[in-house]
């Protein structure tokens, strides 16, 4: 291609490069000057423009971009006029983009001049949604490079099409274990036909079983039997290796496991098998989310009729980071729940209960006794300084001043509760009002047990992960449970309402599907200093 600056009597039939005004005169960039156009600028004394020229070997841009999207298109995708070198590929019904990610690459590398960028491959799309876009970025292009992306276009099956989402008839497998909440299965169900609602599904035949081998046989058999194309399972205990018992299940009933695991998270602990020609999945606690998940990208493409072998699930890893994802096409009922435990650290507030009267501990208060030379509530106010949690609060109350004089200078939010006596809830309410609006968690500790360690601390905001239902974290020591416990942000409501002297111990009972118990190396956390007796044990 020629282009720089030409007299204006040598420009007929050539590109003006710039656009250009005058009076009289709006002539945008890309257009083809006329022997009529160089007479009124000649007319407007206008003498020099910059323009480019084809050569014989050239393509226009317009002329090249639709051949390019002749050449890419599938089913489900129809191509916009080009122009300014622009052609617009639209979707034509709902369903899945099936997009060749390694083709798409190799025409993006065959010149500069060329460009095709795409929705991600497997986006779910809708009728009218653009689902990529052809731009030739100079006027034109040589034949030779056009060639050469027709051929990298012309490989195989089309580089760029939608699979269709077709209504499948989904069966729901759910296991139960001694304790399971009958709320936790419904809303599994729920969110789970709510995924299905949003691929054009019938809600799922559900059947609940005890959460052994034999059961789950069982009940796969008599789904498989209603005529079930899809069957999810998710048991009352999530699948840790692929002999355990939802997979047993499978093998059990004549299926087969084919894949455990993907490199997406949230969703890796999710199992893909097969039972008489038809896919089975296992379920990854994250599904009882409304979020997106691994799953999600799973069972999209189940619907839409691809198959989705071990080698294309060990492929999402690039991309698979989807926590915190702030839009995608999914329900979002439920999406209030904090999931922010997220691509970035949770936010982990934590709070100092030191408001009590320590009555069992006789005239003294308990918490200015000294341990290893030091108050006691300073201890727990150091190990937290240590810890990972920000922002700190102290909860105040009988003996105020004192308390406040045994913890570190300027580096707590203090709070007092002058209706101390009413018991250990009102000052949970003090210490959770006084903390920003933005945390994503709080640790409720107890201002009597001086052994607890920053690295206990730091293992329970580890632990935690409410997408993954872990958003009560409790420690414990032998399988008994201990303190401080981490809460997630959803609770913080109910911890307003509570009463009396539990905290929000009771929390920890009515929402057993999201306690996670993480084990600690000593029995600090079982260690609190209510008594003489206690404090000559601690000593000892």
């Amino acid at each position: 291609m020629i282009f720089g600056e030409v007299p204006v009597s040598d420009a007929a039939d050539s590109i003006l490069a710039h656009s250009l005004r005058a009076p009289g005169i709006a002539f945008k960039k890309g257009r083809r000057l006329s022997g009529e156009d160089i007479a009124t600028l000649t007319e407007a004394g206008i003498d020099r423009l910059i323009v480019a020229r084809l050569e014989a070997d050239e393509v226009h841009e317009d002329e090249a971009a639709t051949a390019l999207a002749v050449a890419i298109i599938g089913d489900g995708l129809t191509a916009s006029a080009s122009f300014t070198g622009r052609c617009n590929l639209m979707v034509g019904f709902r369903g899945i983009l099936v997009a060749e990610r390694e083709r798409i690459d190799a025409l993006n590398l065959v010149d500069e001049a060329v460009t095709l960028a795409t929705l991600g491959p497997y986006d779910l799309v809708e009728p009218r949604q653009m689902a990529a876009t052809i731009k030739i970025i100079p006027f034109a292009i040589t034949r030779h490079v056009l060639d050469a992306c027709l051929a990298v276009a012309g490989q195989g099956k089309p580089l760029l099409s939608v699979a269709a989402l077709a209504p499948r008839k989904v069966g729901l497998l759910q296991t139960l274990l001694p304790g399971t909440k009958e709320s936790l299965l419904d809303k599994t169900r729920d969110v789970a036909n709510q995924r299905l609602a949003l691929l054009d599904c019938a809600p799922a035949e559900e059947l609940r079983c005890r959460h052994d081998e034999g059961s789950v046989a069982q009940a796969l058999g008599t789904l498989a039997s209603k005529g079930c194309d899809i069957v999810l399972m998710s048991g009352a205990s999530a699948v840790i290796d692929r002999r355990d018992i939802l997979p047993g299940g499978l093998v059990a009933a004549g299926g087969r496991v084919d894949h455990f695991g993907m490199p997406v998270d949230p969703g890796n602990l999710i199992l893909l098998g097969d039972l008489g020609g038809h896919p089975v999945v296992g379920l990854p606690g994250c599904a009882r989310s409304p979020k997106l998940n691994g799953f999600d990208w799973v069972l999209q493409r189940l619907v839409a009729g691809l198959p989705v072998t071990p080698r294309e699930v060990m492929k999402m890893g690039a991309g698979g980071l989807l926590k915190e994802i702030a839009s995608r096409p999914l329900p979002r009922a439920e999406a209030v729940e904090e999931a922010r435990s997220l691509s970035r650290a949770p936010r982990i507030a934590a709070v100092i209960l030191a408001a009590g009267q320590s009555r069992r501990m006789g005239k003294a208060n308990k918490l200015l006794l000294q341990v290893d030379g030091k108050p006691m509530v300073t201890h727990v106010a150091d190990s937290l300084l240590a810890s990972q949690a920000k922002p700190l609060a102290v909860v105040t109350g009988h003996d105020y001043a004192a308390v406040e004089a045994a913890l570190p200078d300027g580096r707590f939010i203090l709070t007092h509760n002058p209706d101390f006596a009413s018991g250990l809830s009102s000052s949970l309410k003090r210490g959770l009002g006084a903390l920003p609006e933005e945390i994503d968690g709080l640790l409720v500790c107890l201002g009597d047990m001086p052994r607890v360690s920053p690295a206990t601390i730091d293992r329970l905001i580890a632990a935690f992960d409410p997408l993954e239902g872990r958003a009560i974290c409790v420690p414990t020591w032998q399988g008994k449970r201990g303190n401080p416990v981490l809460f997630a942000r959803r609770f913080f409501a109910e911890m307003q309402e509570v009463a009396g002297d539990i905290g929000a111990r009771a929390l920890i009972g009515e929402h057993a599907e999201a306690v996670c118990e993480v084990p600690m190396d000593d029995d600090a956390v079982l260690v609190d200093v209510d008594t003489p007796e206690a404090l000559a044990a601690l000593e000892a």
